[in-house]
């Protein structure tokens, strides 16, 4: 617990956090949600998460404008994931290509975005963000069970007091992208057809 406190204070936490997800897994050990800093630590390894999954995917060709083109993450909804989430990916890459973070408000539409974050129960902002990037090759990510049935296509659940995610294939071959076999079978669940 003091060790927590401390890497919190330190801003070491999200260092640890990457480094665990890069040592080889999509499921980093977690602490229990409630612990104190526990919103600070959720937001922290959702970034880590976000950005692991740039390595993972695969954007049909025409996706970048050119080989060295960014990796655009836009952040809808949870200004905290973005601010953790630019720490994160702050001078790294991913397949060649650097990443940026677009922080989306409402009404804006996503343009040439490679993964939307799409934070909270706003049905409406929900809604209108997998409207704008149904059928683009988009990769949408959310932490709302009312977004994932709307046909998100990662969502992060709390599963035995870690942060998981789950994959809706279906959405995902409509948009032309791949999702590598490593990803899958680090998911808590993988929907072949609809969410139930």
């Amino acid at each position: 617990m003091a060790l927590l406190r401390l890497l919190t204070r330190t801003h070491l936490l999200p260092a640890l956090l990457l480094a665990l997800l890069l040592a080889g897994t999509l499921a980093p050990a977690a602490p229990a949600w409630a612990e104190p800093g526990a919103p600070l630590i959720e937001h922290q390894v959702k970034a880590a998460y976000l950005y692991k999954f740039t390595g993972f995917v695969e954007w049909p060709e025409g996706s970048f404008a050119r080989a060295d083109s960014p990796i655009l993450i836009g952040v809808a909804g949870n200004e905290a994931l973005a601010e953790q989430l630019e720490q994160i990916v702050a001078g790294r890459s991913a397949n060649g290509h650097p990443i940026e973070i677009r922080r989306l408000k409402r009404g804006e539409p996503p343009g040439a975005l490679h993964i939307v974050y799409i934070g909270g129960n706003d049905r409406a902002l929900v809604s209108e963000l997998l409207a704008a990037t149904r059928g683009q090759p988009v990769l949408t990510v959310s932490d709302s069970d009312t977004a994932f049935s709307l046909g998100c296509m990662i969502n992060f659940v709390v599963a035995d007091e870690r942060l998981r995610f789950q994959v809706a294939l279906k959405p995902v071959a409509s948009s032309r992208l791949r999702i590598s076999a490593r990803m899958l079978a680090a998911a808590q669940k993988v929907h072949t057809e609809g969410v139930s």
